[in-house]
């Protein structure tokens, strides 16, 4: 046995163990089924089982490595920006380390600079940089009391939900009595912060309305008259919103802090402004101006629907997960709804502001993970079909079928573990690869079968599914090998492209030695319990079958019907069994097979429905059955005439390679 075991290669004693110990294959699974669960992309909630999910979104981001600096110059020119803002600091950053290359775009009264790094630049490294280099600019190269500010630290896909606030009443019907400013004051200085207290937000922008301002507007023949200069009324709005703070007195052994309130209100407060004194008269600035409260001038507005609205964009952070981010601010709108302003209008209906969003990319992300849960079930659906009609081995179904889905979880582990990002791309891979997948588990089961029809009675169950297992293990191997070799060009790539295609072939390379780990040490394992294994004593298997009944009842009302229905199959058939007649036993597994294939074509149906939901489930049914019939009554002719055809091809090879020559030629054309 020693000599034996020494002969073997790596893959042999690795079936070998598995087959001799399935208690750690066991924990080894369930090891794997905790750890994926934990990190799987979807929003699954598991009652006491910690959760750290991959970050999801719909899309890669492939843009670039960048950093955005932005400076107001407010009423200044383009030409006056760029001279005096843009240039000087373009010049100053270029001393940045790993800086590929800046961009800059002078506007009216605001610059913006994007500083693109080298990819391999970790994010939060730029911006302590830039930061470090903003803080040390020396005086004199920006004009007087300008200060140029760092972009929040995010990414160009990092808007992920956006909202107007609207006046509804309590019924949510759309009341309105809320104007542009009102609007904009409680979403700048109510909705803003608070959803900025959101976990994973970097920034929340406001959008659309009008900002409230005090505006001063000066009459210069009023101001030539009483002797006043535009200084003179800048010098005394500013000092007259200032709260004065004056030390403290103390009286009868108490400290009184003494201040002077000052911060305006009202426009009275700033009419009532003294700007100067002339011969023991003091100027107020409503002698010389006349004071308002108006909008600030705007670049731009938010239409909904036709109408001016007001709104604001959520920013996700770097490196934070996009869906539980939405989340976290949903869950914030939904605290501070019920807190928001409201008003009685003239008719007696009662208006208060609701946060209403308008682009909310929940939709797509989940759209995104049914991508792959799609792919995986009706891939489910697809195998069991396959193996039934071709095999006709229930177990063995169930088994590749089963085992399918532990595969997917081991490639959201190494996802984890690799910092591959769950989208649009990196699942396709997965969804690619699940044909692969399926396919070794096929081959391996198939042999193992084989093996066990032709070995003898008495031979060891386990050395007959070794020996089948290590006779297609090196090929299984071989095969993946190839495949994730091919993909090598596709790690190379770099930028954009890179960023595109590299999920792809990391969760495809991921998928596939996930398969392979499954193949050659799951599937051997729990071949030998499903296709040899039997439970001896018949109270045990009569109370194994009365719980799957009972199972199958609490799935039946709680989850699928078609889940206990299942169960309470298995337990019935198998109480049953022994009372069926010896003549009868043998149309058993057509029978039993027969209902699956029928149970399966009509879930696959359902789900699929490739004629269209509007033909009915019916004519869907009946439309795959007729693919399913075509598909596998081909492949049963090529099973059964391939060596025929095989022996044709090696006798007339110059007739036989005519046909893919010209292929090939048509294809080149």
């Amino acid at each position: 046995m020693s000599d034996r075991t020494e002969s073997m290669n790596i893959i042999d004693r690795v079936i070998r163990f598995c087959l001799e110990n399935k208690l750690v294959v066991i924990l080894f699974l369930i090891f794997i089924i905790v750890w994926g669960i934990m990190v799987a992309p979807f929003d699954w909630e598991i009652g006491g089982l910690p959760r750290s999910p991959i970050p999801v979104d719909a899309i890669p981001d492939i843009g670039e490595n960048q950093q955005i600096v932005f400076t107001k110059w407010m009423g200044r020119s383009p030409q006056d920006v760029e001279d005096q803002i843009t240039y000087p600091l373009t010049v100053s950053l270029m001393g940045i380390p790993d800086v590929k290359t800046i961009r800059s775009y002078s506007m009216f009264g605001f610059s913006t600079i994007y500083i693109i790094f080298k990819d391999e630049v970790d994010f939060y490294w730029s911006r302590s940089r830039v930061l470090e280099k903003l803080n040390s600019l020396s005086s004199g190269i920006l004009p007087e009391g300008i200060q140029p500010q760092l972009g929040p630290d995010a990414t160009a896909l990092g808007q992920v939900f956006w909202y107007t606030l609207e006046g509804r009443d309590r019924e949510g019907n759309p009341a309105g009595g809320w104007d542009l400013q009102e609007l904009r004051s409680i979403q700048d200085w109510y909705v803003r912060y608070s959803l900025l207290s959101a976990e994973g937000v970097s920034e929340v922008a406001s959008v659309g309305g009008f900002i409230q301002e005090y505006q001063v507007d000066v009459d210069p023949d009023a101001m030539r008259a009483a002797r006043v200069n535009l200084q003179d009324v800048v010098k005394a709005v500013r000092m007259s919103n200032l709260d004065v703070g004056a030390s403290s007195i103390e009286v009868n052994n108490v400290e009184y802090v003494i201040r002077g309130i000052g911060f305006v209100k009202t426009v009275e407060d700033l009419e009532n402004s003294v700007v100067a004194v002339n011969d023991n008269v003091p100027i107020y600035v409503k002698n010389i101006a006349h004071v308002t409260l108006g909008p600030a001038p705007r670049r731009g507005a938010l239409d909904k629907g036709g109408a001016e609205a007001v709104g604001g964009v959520v920013v996700v952070r770097y490196g934070e997960n996009p869906l539980e981010v939405i989340k976290n601010v949903k869950e914030k709108i939904h605290e501070i709804s019920a807190g928001l302003p409201k008003k009685t209008l003239s008719d007696g209906t009662i208006s208060q502001v609701n946060i209403v969003p308008f682009y909310d990319r929940t939709g797509l992300i989940y759209e995104t993970l049914n991508t792959l849960n799609t792919a995986i079930y009706q891939e489910i659906l697809i195998t069991i079909i396959v193996i039934l009609v071709m095999v006709m081995h229930f177990r063995s179904s169930l088994l590749i079928s089963g085992l399918l889905p532990v595969a997917v979880l081991m490639t959201f582990i190494a996802m984890k573990v690799f910092g591959v990002d769950s989208n649009i791309v990196s699942l396709s891979g997965i969804a690619i690869a699940i044909g692969t997948m399926v396919d070794l588990g096929i081959i391996i089961s198939e042999n193992i079968l084989r093996h066990l029809d032709e070995a003898h009675p008495g031979e060891s169950r386990l050395e007959v599914i070794f020996r089948a297992s290590s006779e297609v293990g090196g090929a299984v191997l071989t095969a993946v090998s190839t495949t994730v070799v091919s993909f090598l060009p596709v790690f190379a790539m770099q930028a954009a492209e890179g960023k595109l295609f590299k999920p792809l072939a990391f969760t495809k390379t991921f998928a596939l030695i996930a398969a392979v780990i499954v193949a050659l040490t799951i599937v051997p394992a729990f071949a030998q319990i499903l296709f040899t294994g039997s439970v001896k004593n018949i109270r045990i298997r009569k109370w194994i079958n009365y719980l799957l009944i009972g199972f199958g009842l609490i799935f039946m009302l709680t989850f699928k019907w078609w889940v206990g229905f299942i169960l309470i199959f298995a337990g019935v058939y198998h109480l049953g069994e022994p009372k069926i007649p010896q003549n009868r036993k043998k149309w058993l597994p057509w029978i039993i097979n027969g209902l699956a294939i029928t149970f399966v074509v009509i879930f696959l149906s359902g789900d699929w429905l490739p004629l269209g939901p509007e033909k009915g489930l019916i004519l869907n049914v009946m439309f795959v059955v007729v693919l399913i019939t075509l598909f596998m009554l081909s492949f049963r002719l090529f099973r059964r005439y391939y060596q025929q055809i095989l022996s044709w091809a090696l006798s007339h090879k110059a007739l036989f390679l005519s046909i893919p020559g010209t292929i090939l030629f048509f294809g080149l054309m």
